[in-house]
């Protein structure tokens, strides 16, 4: 199985590329500070052997004259063998002695009469390191000026700043490893938690929703409170599938047992007559078993919390005339006045056209099932909404909330399943809407409204804590 992206490998990514980018600052700050100690270093022994140099300087036969002492210019050659270089200069530029014409310095003096200036510089080829001190005799009878030019080759720096890097570098390296060894066992200190989490989720039954009972930093406690809150919620959904599914078998176990029983009484009869009462029973029941396994479906496909359709534009008017159009024959055969009172102009709302016609024809069903002889659809502008009225019996003020759950009804002795207004109810939450159940026209019979408020849709029924 391939393995996504790790966190282990993400933390220690992203915590080894800055510890990476200040250990290449570090290691640069320290080849430069060795370059910046070696030339120190060289710089004082180039200024000593200037002073020695300048200190053998005399006056003799009018001129300016040099006993160079060995140890002046020995003290520049190390085992790197350098080449050393340096001239006597007068005050007019004129070389006095040397071993080589050595360029002078441009820059002005300073205020005090003996000056050494350093600087870089490129000469035949060579890339030297020169001192220039600016001096005078120390006759008091005489203060002729004078420069003495001294200058070496870079081999001897560069050896001492390479030596004083790799000592640094060594000492770097042992603490970048320390350093390394650290991050990675507080990364793995950090996620240690975690993985208890996973083992603790991973040992867990598939059948138990109970809540996970584990001491965790803040972080993976958020984390854990979320999924018990979603355990909390699938114990809730599984318990209102347990509760339906036994409440469905019950409702559905009765017509067919009833099927059963008829067709049984059916074959042992011989007269055609009792046969066709049979079948006429089996249809009936038959039809009603059909009608309630499409409410169970209904109901179940409200009761989806993972259902969340995408609602439309809809005209209540033309909802309301098409489902008033498709019952008005089975309630003219069953003596029931239906009608549609439309909007004077078109009502528009989001939601699905085929769960506001259900939820109009669950209505006029149990309108028709229980006594009612007039029964009007009705569209309202302001708000908008959908309204059916009855004449029937009506439901008393005190078990009207009873009614909207499923299987519940008011009288035993009449037929149906219990369903319609429960499937009314969850397609009012899917769209937002209010339901309100009242008493119909002149105090008698029934009258139900589904109120479009505007606001956002409701759980699903099942799905509301």
């Amino acid at each position: 199985m391939k393995r996504g992206d790790s966190l282990y490998r993400r933390l220690l990514a992203w915590l080894l590329l800055p510890l990476l980018i200040l250990g290449s600052l570090i290691l640069l700050q320290a080849w430069i500070e060795a370059r910046r100690t070696s030339d120190r270093a060289f710089d004082r022994l180039l200024e000593a052997a200037s002073l020695a140099i300048a200190e053998q300087v005399q006056w003799q036969d009018d001129r300016l004259w040099l006993d160079l002492p060995p140890a002046a210019l020995d003290m520049l050659a190390t085992d790197a063998e350098e080449r050393v270089f340096y001239s006597l200069v007068d005050s007019r530029g004129r070389l006095i002695t040397g071993n080589a014409e050595l360029p002078g310095d441009a820059r002005e003096k300073a205020s005090d009469d003996d000056t050494l200036l350093y600087r870089d510089i490129d000469w035949q080829g060579l890339s030297l390191r020169q001192g220039v001190r600016r001096t005078r005799l120390e006759d008091w009878q005489l203060r002729e000026p004078f420069e003495v030019r001294v200058a070496h080759s870079r081999e001897g720096r560069d050896a001492l700043a390479a030596e004083l890097w790799r000592a640094n570098l060594a000492m770097i390296l042992a603490m970048a490893a320390l350093a390394i060894v650290a991050l990675l066992l507080a990364i793995r200190a950090a996620l240690a938690p975690l993985t208890r989490l996973r083992r603790a989720i991973r040992r867990r039954d598939p059948r138990t929703l109970a809540p996970l009972e584990l001491r965790l930093p803040r972080e993976l406690a958020e984390l854990r409170d979320t999924v018990n809150e979603l355990l909390a919620r699938m114990r809730r959904v599984r318990t209102n599938q347990e509760r339906f599914i036994g409440d469905a078998s019950h409702q559905l176990r009765t017509p067919l047992a009833g099927l059963s029983a008829r067709a049984e009484l059916a074959l042992r009869q011989d007269d055609p007559a009792r046969w066709r009462e049979a079948l006429v029973a089996m249809q009936a029941t038959s039809t009603r078993t059909a009608r309630l396994a499409m409410q169970l479906l209904s109901l179940t496909r409200l009761a989806n919390p993972e259902y969340r359709p995408a609602l439309e534009p809809l005209a209540l008017n033309a909802i309301a005339r098409e489902a008033v159009r498709e019952h008005w024959s089975a309630c003219r055969r069953a003596g029931v006045d239906l009608g549609v009172e439309t909007a004077a102009e078109d009502v528009e709302v989001r939601g699905l056209d085929w769960q506001l016609a259900e939820a109009i024809g669950n209505l006029i069903d149990n309108a028709c099932r229980y006594g009612a002889s007039h029964v009007t659809v009705r569209v309202g502008e302001a708000p908008p909404s959908l309204t059916v009225e009855d004449d029937g019996p009506g439901i008393p003020a005190e078990r009207r909330r009873l009614m909207l759950r499923p299987f519940h009804r008011d009288r035993e002795d009449l037929e149906g399943s219990g369903l319609g207004l429960a499937i009314v109810d969850g397609i009012a939450r899917a769209h937002g809407a209010r339901l309100t159940l009242s008493e119909g026209p002149d105090g008698r019979g029934l009258r139900v409204a589904l109120s479009f408020t505007g606001g956002p849709p409701m759980n699903p029924p099942g799905d509301a804590p």
